[in-house]
């Protein structure tokens, strides 16, 4: 079942890449008391991923806390490394934290997974963003398969 707005964030643990290695993060601790602007994507370092997706962000994060968001985070099926790297190549420090969802468990637990075994991708995560305000969705943008609009950046600042 895929979540949707009104529900509670699952309890699952993600990781990122700090200073200090990577450090697991607990979702209900995360979301807690703050309203974060998630986007999630297929893949670190994919074309639409890379091209246009995390650098909207990135590029309008100023823009979307001054409009309420408190954290920004990108959340993709790629190991903490991989999203930390990523994140530094396109300038994302201070602005969006890179979360792994490396074991896919939040994705799952989200009803929110693709295959892309046929593209030697295994199961990823489906494109979409989403508000949580305090653990709870309340705005949920999932992509059509093979589409980039209603989860950018650019479309989160029109709903706000």
């Amino acid at each position: 079942m895929t979540i949707k707005v009104g529900d509670k964030i699952p309890s699952v643990t993600l990781r990122h890449l700090t200073a200090e290695g990577v450090q697991a993060v607990l979702a209900d601790d995360y979301f807690k008391g703050k309203t974060v602007a998630v986007f999630a994507l297929p893949g670190a370092y994919t074309r639409t991923c890379s091209s246009r997706h995390l650098p909207g962000y990135v590029t309008n994060s100023e823009a979307l806390k001054a409009k309420g968001i408190d954290e920004i985070a990108c959340l993709s099926v790629n190991d903490a490394f991989v999203m930390g790297a990523w994140g530094k190549e396109h300038n994302a420090g201070g602005k969006v934290t890179m979360l792994g969802d490396g074991s896919c468990e939040l994705t799952e637990a989200l009803g929110l997974t693709v295959d892309r075994i046929a593209a030697g991708m295994g199961i990823r995560s489906q494109r979409y963003s989403m508000v949580v305000k305090d653990g709870v969705v309340s705005e949920l943008n999932v992509e059509p398969s093979g589409e980039y609009g209603v989860s950018s950046a650019e479309a989160m600042l029109e709903r706000r």
